[in-house]
């Protein structure tokens, strides 16, 4: 990492999150420039030094008006590909699980031909599913198999939360999870993330795969928190819902091949405590408006709920693809088939209040803790240790 460029960073999309470091990187000296394949859009970020479609209007709001909102300093935005791989050997791919292995198809020639190793930086909270197999993987997982034979070429490490993009780009005090190779870690955290600690700082975690999974499945989490807070069920049950929650994320992420730890850190529990109990969290605003919204038709109602919200919330896309996984392996998870229930099939407001009951009150677990033939099983057996959702086994 030593002959990498530390002055210079690249942000493959602008969205709010992606804005939003380039303020961070921007006001700690870096030369910042954002990719964008929408020339127009360039050229407006170019010649007002704002984003005109993400984060501005909420800044505007916060600020009293946007002639108080800070002009995003050493930015520079582009729709040339090609240069910002060529010039930056730190490229944060600020975009959505479901536009990665685009995003991949294009930087892939790009990185084969460049001369330096790149390191690419995921802050990706999804999880995307093969349709032929229903196997699930995380954003690293994806870099590392549609680069694979450019390995020599590039490393990859993921960011995780706890971190709303508002209080990034306000400088407000934020505390950061990174995981990955631990070279380009530390490169990355010595060199971006901890110039001035008051507003950014960093842990590092040996658990990539734990880290992405809670990132990505306490957005679903978030959804459901948003409609429960809804359904008038007294001020208890939402601990049910972020406990029980836990049983199931931990779960997931030891068949994906992630740690049971990665939950109990700031990217587990903490990044889970903030998105379910936050306005500022897109996923939970999205499970809020969606049960205000919501006419039976559950299609209809989140194109509805997706337009009053700047952003994309993940929790939708991602529990699409976990329902796909928990069907092919008969896995137990009462909360995130709750959820798929909710969001993706028909239904009635009289259903979704059952729904949630039955998922938190009639859970066929009646222990809290992992018995040591558990244990033993899951350390041994991690693909078979779980408890199914139908048959024998259940």
């Amino acid at each position: 990492m030593n002959n990498m460029d530390p002055s210079r960073v690249a942000i493959i999309g602008p969205g709010r999150l992606g804005t939003s470091f380039a303020y961070k990187f921007g006001r700690d000296g870096k030369d910042v420039t954002i990719y964008y394949h929408d020339a127009e859009i360039c050229r407006e970020i170019n010649r007002s030094q704002l984003n005109p479609r993400h984060l501005t209007d909420d800044l505007a709001g916060m600020l009293g008006g946007v002639e108080n909102v800070p002009r995003l300093p050493n930015v520079t935005a582009t729709n040339d590909l090609e240069k910002v791989v060529e010039e930056n050997d730190f490229i944060i791919l600020s975009i959505t699980m479901n536009r990665l292995r685009e995003v991949l198809n294009h930087i892939k020639p790009l990185i084969a031909r460049k001369t330096g190793r790149t390191c690419l930086v995921s802050p990706i909270k999804g999880l995307s599913s093969d349709e032929k197999t229903s196997e699930l993987i995380t954003p690293s997982q994806a870099i590392k198999n549609h680069l694979f034979d450019l390995k020599h070429k590039f490393d990859v490490i993921c960011i995780g939360g706890p971190f709303f993009d508002i209080d990034i780009a306000t400088g407000r005090p934020v505390c950061v999870t990174v995981a990955g190779n631990k070279r380009a870690a530390k490169a990355f955290n010595l060199n971006f993330l901890r110039l001035n600690r008051r507003e950014l700082n960093s842990y590092y975690n040996f658990d990539t795969v734990g880290i992405e999974a809670c990132g990505a499945l306490k957005n679903i989490v978030a959804n459901l928190k948003g409609v429960t807070d809804c359904l008038n069920l007294g001020s208890s049950l939402p601990g049910t819902v972020f406990a029980r929650s836990g049983v199931e994320i931990r779960s997931l992420s030891k068949l994906l091949g992630g740690s049971f730890q990665a939950f109990h850190s700031q990217a587990g529990v903490g990044d889970m405590y903030v998105t379910i109990s936050s306005e500022a969290s897109k996923n939970y605003r999205y499970g809020k408006y969606f049960y205000q919204l919501f006419d039976g038709n559950p299609i209809e109602t989140d194109i509805r709920t997706r337009e009053k919200i700047d952003g994309t919330p993940e929790g939708p896309n991602t529990i699409k693809n976990v329902h796909r996984y928990l069907e092919k392996k008969n896995m137990y998870s009462p909360l995130f088939r709750c959820a798929y229930r909710i969001f993706h099939e028909e239904t009635s407001r009289d259903e979704i209040r059952e729904h949630v009951i039955q998922a938190c009150q009639l859970d066929k677990r009646n222990k809290e803790y992992i018995g040591l033939f558990s244990k033993l099983l899951y350390r041994m057996f991690p693909n078979i240790w779980y408890r199914r959702h139908k048959g024998f086994l259940s």
